[in-house]
Protein backbone atom coordinates (compact mmCIF):
# COMPACT_ATOMS: atom_id res chain seq x y z
CA UNK A 1 0.00 0.00 0.00
CA UNK A 2 0.90 2.81 -0.74
CA UNK A 3 2.09 5.98 1.70
CA UNK A 4 -0.64 8.68 1.94
CA UNK A 5 -0.30 12.15 0.32
CA UNK A 6 -0.51 15.28 2.62
CA UNK A 7 -1.37 18.35 2.28
CA UNK A 8 0.41 20.28 5.47
CA UNK A 9 1.65 23.63 3.77
CA UNK A 10 1.75 24.87 0.17
CA UNK A 11 5.19 23.23 -0.52
CA UNK A 12 3.64 19.98 -0.56
CA UNK A 13 2.49 20.49 -3.81
CA UNK A 14 4.59 21.62 -7.11
CA UNK A 15 4.07 24.31 -8.80
CA UNK A 16 2.54 22.74 -11.57
CA UNK A 17 0.42 20.81 -9.15
CA UNK A 18 -0.91 24.10 -7.87
CA UNK A 19 -2.06 25.73 -10.96
CA UNK A 20 -4.06 22.42 -11.91
CA UNK A 21 -5.56 22.22 -9.08
CA UNK A 22 -6.51 25.75 -9.13
CA UNK A 23 -7.58 25.15 -12.87
CA UNK A 24 -9.58 22.14 -11.61
CA UNK A 25 -11.39 24.50 -8.89
CA UNK A 26 -12.38 26.76 -11.78
CA UNK A 27 -13.50 23.81 -13.37
CA UNK A 28 -15.85 22.50 -10.38
CA UNK A 29 -17.45 26.08 -9.54
CA UNK A 30 -18.46 26.13 -13.35
CA UNK A 31 -20.11 22.56 -13.00
CA UNK A 32 -21.42 23.18 -9.65
CA UNK A 33 -23.20 26.59 -10.33
CA UNK A 34 -24.30 24.79 -13.78
CA UNK A 35 -26.05 22.05 -11.68
CA UNK A 36 -23.41 19.19 -13.71
CA UNK A 37 -21.52 18.30 -10.86
CA UNK A 38 -19.18 15.54 -10.19
CA UNK A 39 -19.77 12.88 -7.76
CA UNK A 40 -16.22 12.20 -8.00
CA UNK A 41 -15.81 11.27 -4.40
CA UNK A 42 -18.73 9.41 -4.19
CA UNK A 43 -18.83 7.40 -0.80
CA UNK A 44 -16.24 8.90 0.94
CA UNK A 45 -15.83 9.79 3.85
CA UNK A 46 -14.04 12.69 5.51
CA UNK A 47 -13.02 13.43 9.35
CA UNK A 48 -13.05 16.96 10.14
CA UNK A 49 -11.09 17.44 13.37
CA UNK A 50 -11.39 20.98 15.26
CA UNK A 51 -9.53 22.54 18.21
CA UNK A 52 -10.26 26.12 16.94
CA UNK A 53 -13.28 27.78 16.39
CA UNK A 54 -14.32 28.19 12.42
CA UNK A 55 -16.74 28.93 9.94
CA UNK A 56 -15.78 28.74 6.56
CA UNK A 57 -13.43 25.99 7.10
CA UNK A 58 -16.10 23.64 8.57
CA UNK A 59 -19.10 24.64 5.86
CA UNK A 60 -16.63 24.58 2.95
CA UNK A 61 -15.36 21.34 3.52
CA UNK A 62 -18.62 19.51 4.95
CA UNK A 63 -20.45 21.10 1.54
CA UNK A 64 -17.98 20.57 -0.35
CA UNK A 65 -17.42 16.65 0.62
CA UNK A 66 -21.28 16.46 0.03
CA UNK A 67 -21.29 18.15 -3.25
CA UNK A 68 -18.65 15.73 -5.00
CA UNK A 69 -20.92 12.71 -3.98
CA UNK A 70 -18.77 12.20 0.19
CA UNK A 71 -20.03 12.42 3.58
CA UNK A 72 -18.16 14.34 6.24
CA UNK A 73 -17.88 13.65 10.26
CA UNK A 74 -17.45 16.85 12.37
CA UNK A 75 -15.10 15.85 15.39
CA UNK A 76 -14.67 18.75 18.25
CA UNK A 77 -11.84 18.28 20.44
CA UNK A 78 -14.41 18.30 23.74
CA UNK A 79 -16.21 15.49 21.90
CA UNK A 80 -13.45 12.94 21.26
CA UNK A 81 -10.79 11.62 23.05
CA UNK A 82 -8.19 13.48 22.03
CA UNK A 83 -9.54 15.75 24.09
CA UNK A 84 -9.38 14.00 26.70
CA UNK A 85 -5.65 13.12 26.69
CA UNK A 86 -5.35 10.48 24.23
CA UNK A 87 -2.02 10.48 22.39
CA UNK A 88 -2.25 11.83 18.90
CA UNK A 89 -0.72 8.54 17.32
CA UNK A 90 -3.38 7.01 18.36
CA UNK A 91 -6.10 8.87 17.61
CA UNK A 92 -4.61 9.03 14.06
CA UNK A 93 -3.93 5.37 13.59
CA UNK A 94 -7.85 4.41 14.61
CA UNK A 95 -9.63 7.60 12.69
CA UNK A 96 -7.96 7.14 9.39
CA UNK A 97 -8.87 3.36 9.77
CA UNK A 98 -12.15 4.16 9.35
CA UNK A 99 -12.46 7.14 7.15
CA UNK A 100 -11.12 7.96 3.64
CA UNK A 101 -9.47 11.29 4.41
CA UNK A 102 -8.97 13.42 7.80
CA UNK A 103 -8.76 17.70 7.85
CA UNK A 104 -7.48 18.88 11.08
CA UNK A 105 -8.21 22.87 11.92
CA UNK A 106 -5.86 23.35 15.94
CA UNK A 107 -3.47 25.04 17.35
CA UNK A 108 0.00 23.75 17.27
CA UNK A 109 1.46 22.40 13.87
CA UNK A 110 3.67 20.00 15.10
CA UNK A 111 0.51 18.44 16.12
CA UNK A 112 -0.56 18.08 13.04
CA UNK A 113 2.57 16.58 11.47
CA UNK A 114 2.35 14.05 13.93
CA UNK A 115 -0.99 12.96 13.18
CA UNK A 116 0.01 12.79 9.33
CA UNK A 117 2.49 10.74 10.80
CA UNK A 118 1.03 8.09 12.05
CA UNK A 119 -2.39 8.32 9.41
CA UNK A 120 -3.28 5.37 6.84
CA UNK A 121 -5.22 8.16 5.33
CA UNK A 122 -4.15 11.71 3.59
CA UNK A 123 -4.54 14.32 5.89
CA UNK A 124 -5.29 18.26 5.19
CA UNK A 125 -4.06 21.30 7.38
CA UNK A 126 -7.26 23.29 7.69
CA UNK A 127 -5.35 25.94 9.89
CA UNK A 128 -2.77 25.49 12.63
CA UNK A 129 -0.88 28.77 14.23
CA UNK A 130 2.34 28.71 11.72
CA UNK A 131 0.06 27.64 8.14
CA UNK A 132 -3.10 28.18 6.81
CA UNK A 133 -2.48 26.59 2.80
CA UNK A 134 -6.15 26.17 2.05
CA UNK A 135 -7.23 30.15 2.47
CA UNK A 136 -4.45 30.47 0.02
CA UNK A 137 -5.51 28.15 -2.22
CA UNK A 138 -8.27 30.10 -2.39
CA UNK A 139 -6.52 33.13 -2.85
CA UNK A 140 -5.19 32.07 -5.58
CA UNK A 141 -7.97 30.50 -7.26
CA UNK A 142 -9.43 34.21 -6.96
CA UNK A 143 -6.63 35.72 -8.33
CA UNK A 144 -6.54 33.93 -11.79
CA UNK A 145 -10.26 34.15 -12.00
CA UNK A 146 -10.08 37.94 -12.02
CA UNK A 147 -6.42 38.56 -13.26
CA UNK A 148 -4.55 35.77 -14.61
CA UNK A 149 -1.56 33.91 -13.15
CA UNK A 150 0.25 35.66 -10.33
CA UNK A 151 3.69 34.50 -11.07
CA UNK A 152 6.17 37.90 -12.03
CA UNK A 153 3.34 39.90 -9.78
CA UNK A 154 3.75 42.56 -6.57
CA UNK A 155 1.97 41.20 -3.61
CA UNK A 156 1.69 43.28 -0.19
CA UNK A 157 0.99 41.60 3.05
CA UNK A 158 -0.04 44.19 5.50
CA UNK A 159 -0.05 43.84 9.54
CA UNK A 160 0.68 40.60 11.61
CA UNK A 161 3.52 38.44 10.03
CA UNK A 162 0.90 35.38 11.09
CA UNK A 163 -0.14 31.96 9.34
CA UNK A 164 -1.52 33.08 6.19
CA UNK A 165 1.54 35.33 6.01
CA UNK A 166 3.54 32.20 6.22
CA UNK A 167 1.76 30.60 3.82
CA UNK A 168 1.54 33.88 1.46
CA UNK A 169 5.27 33.49 1.40
CA UNK A 170 5.68 29.88 0.84
CA UNK A 171 3.10 30.97 -2.28
CA UNK A 172 5.64 33.49 -3.67
CA UNK A 173 8.22 30.76 -3.62
CA UNK A 174 5.81 27.88 -5.61
CA UNK A 175 4.08 30.74 -7.92
CA UNK A 176 7.44 32.96 -8.58
CA UNK A 177 5.82 36.18 -7.52
CA UNK A 178 6.81 39.08 -5.41
CA UNK A 179 5.70 39.63 -1.68
CA UNK A 180 6.42 42.28 0.53
CA UNK A 181 5.34 42.01 4.49
CA UNK A 182 4.49 45.15 5.57
CA UNK A 183 4.95 44.33 9.21
CA UNK A 184 6.14 46.73 12.45
CA UNK A 185 9.00 45.17 14.00
CA UNK A 186 7.80 42.51 16.83
CA UNK A 187 5.50 41.26 14.46
CA UNK A 188 8.24 39.53 11.88
CA UNK A 189 7.35 36.38 10.04
CA UNK A 190 9.17 33.30 11.01
CA UNK A 191 13.13 34.34 10.20
CA UNK A 192 13.98 31.33 9.16
CA UNK A 193 11.01 30.78 6.55
CA UNK A 194 12.04 34.18 5.15
CA UNK A 195 15.72 33.37 4.59
CA UNK A 196 14.15 30.33 2.55
CA UNK A 197 12.45 32.66 0.53
CA UNK A 198 15.16 34.16 -0.98
CA UNK A 199 14.07 37.07 -3.01
CA UNK A 200 10.80 36.41 -3.44
CA UNK A 201 9.51 37.98 0.02
CA UNK A 202 11.16 40.74 2.14
CA UNK A 203 10.09 42.96 5.01
CA UNK A 204 9.34 46.68 4.65
CA UNK A 205 7.96 48.61 7.58
CA UNK A 206 6.53 51.50 5.94
CA UNK A 207 3.60 50.06 4.67
CA UNK A 208 2.98 53.02 1.68
CA UNK A 209 6.22 52.14 0.25
CA UNK A 210 5.31 48.21 0.73
CA UNK A 211 2.21 48.37 -1.18
CA UNK A 212 3.37 51.30 -3.74
CA UNK A 213 2.82 49.56 -7.44
CA UNK A 214 1.30 45.91 -5.80
CA UNK A 215 -0.58 43.96 -7.55
CA UNK A 216 -2.78 42.11 -5.02
CA UNK A 217 -2.92 43.57 -1.15
CA UNK A 218 -3.67 41.16 1.47
CA UNK A 219 -4.64 41.62 5.05
CA UNK A 220 -6.08 39.67 7.93
CA UNK A 221 -7.33 40.40 11.62
CA UNK A 222 -4.69 41.51 14.07
CA UNK A 223 -5.27 39.71 16.79
CA UNK A 224 -5.52 35.95 15.91
CA UNK A 225 -7.54 33.17 17.67
CA UNK A 226 -5.31 32.99 21.10
CA UNK A 227 -3.98 36.22 20.79
CA UNK A 228 -7.52 38.31 22.42
CA UNK A 229 -5.80 39.80 25.57
CA UNK A 230 -2.88 41.28 23.08
CA UNK A 231 -5.86 42.86 21.38
CA UNK A 232 -5.52 46.94 22.34
CA UNK A 233 -1.89 46.58 22.03
CA UNK A 234 -1.75 44.98 18.56
CA UNK A 235 -4.83 47.56 17.66
CA UNK A 236 -2.59 50.69 18.35
CA UNK A 237 1.11 49.40 16.98
CA UNK A 238 -0.53 47.92 13.51
CA UNK A 239 -3.15 50.79 13.20
CA UNK A 240 -0.78 52.57 10.63
CA UNK A 241 -0.90 49.24 8.46
CA UNK A 242 -4.90 49.31 7.93
CA UNK A 243 -6.16 48.41 4.62
CA UNK A 244 -7.72 51.49 3.32
CA UNK A 245 -8.80 53.45 0.17
CA UNK A 246 -5.59 55.62 0.76
CA UNK A 247 -3.28 52.87 0.75
CA UNK A 248 -5.50 51.13 -2.34
CA UNK A 249 -4.08 54.10 -4.47
CA UNK A 250 -0.73 53.81 -3.96
CA UNK A 251 -0.88 49.98 -5.23
CA UNK A 252 -0.85 49.44 -9.10
CA UNK A 253 -4.07 50.75 -11.05
CA UNK A 254 -5.81 47.50 -11.62
CA UNK A 255 -4.91 46.17 -7.64
CA UNK A 256 -7.51 43.55 -5.86
CA UNK A 257 -7.09 43.23 -2.21
CA UNK A 258 -8.03 40.57 -0.11
CA UNK A 259 -9.01 39.75 3.58
CA UNK A 260 -9.50 35.93 4.37
CA UNK A 261 -12.32 36.79 6.84
CA UNK A 262 -13.66 37.00 9.79
CA UNK A 263 -12.97 40.54 9.34
CA UNK A 264 -12.90 43.69 12.27
CA UNK A 265 -14.02 46.60 10.15
CA UNK A 266 -12.79 49.75 10.84
CA UNK A 267 -9.14 48.04 12.11
CA UNK A 268 -7.35 46.35 9.93
CA UNK A 269 -9.68 47.15 6.75
CA UNK A 270 -11.88 49.82 6.08
CA UNK A 271 -15.85 48.95 5.88
CA UNK A 272 -15.96 51.25 2.53
CA UNK A 273 -13.42 48.04 1.00
CA UNK A 274 -15.30 45.17 2.26
CA UNK A 275 -18.42 46.48 0.74
CA UNK A 276 -16.87 48.20 -2.71
CA UNK A 277 -19.04 46.99 -5.52
CA UNK A 278 -15.72 45.10 -6.61
CA UNK A 279 -14.59 43.82 -3.73
CA UNK A 280 -13.05 40.67 -4.43
CA UNK A 281 -13.45 39.44 -0.96
CA UNK A 282 -16.78 37.24 -0.85
CA UNK A 283 -15.67 35.82 -3.99
CA UNK A 284 -12.47 34.58 -2.15
CA UNK A 285 -14.31 33.54 0.31
CA UNK A 286 -16.47 31.13 -2.00
CA UNK A 287 -13.64 29.90 -3.44
CA UNK A 288 -12.88 28.15 -0.20
CA UNK A 289 -15.24 25.46 -1.27
CA UNK A 290 -13.78 24.81 -5.05
CA UNK A 291 -10.58 25.17 -4.23
CA UNK A 292 -10.89 22.20 -1.33
CA UNK A 293 -12.72 20.58 -3.59
CA UNK A 294 -10.07 20.42 -6.15
CA UNK A 295 -7.71 19.63 -3.48
CA UNK A 296 -9.58 16.52 -1.45
CA UNK A 297 -9.62 14.49 -5.30
CA UNK A 298 -5.84 15.12 -5.64
CA UNK A 299 -4.86 13.73 -2.89
CA UNK A 300 -8.10 10.53 -2.81
CA UNK A 301 -6.66 10.04 -6.74
CA UNK A 302 -2.82 10.30 -5.60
Amino acid sequence: MNAPRHFLTLMDLAPNEIRALIARAIELKAQHRAGTASRSLEGKVLAMIFTKASTRTRVSFEAGMAQLGGSALFLSGQDTQLGRGEPIEDSARVISSMVDIVMIRTFSHADVVDFASHSSVPVINGLTDTYHPCQILADLQTYFEVRGDISGRKVCWLGDGNNVCHSWMNAARQLDFELIVACPEGYDPDPALLAACGQHARIERDPATAAEGAHLLVTDVWASMGQESEQAVREAVLAPYQLNQALLESAHSDALYMHCLPAHRGEEITAELMDASDSVIWQEAENRLHAQKALMELLLKA
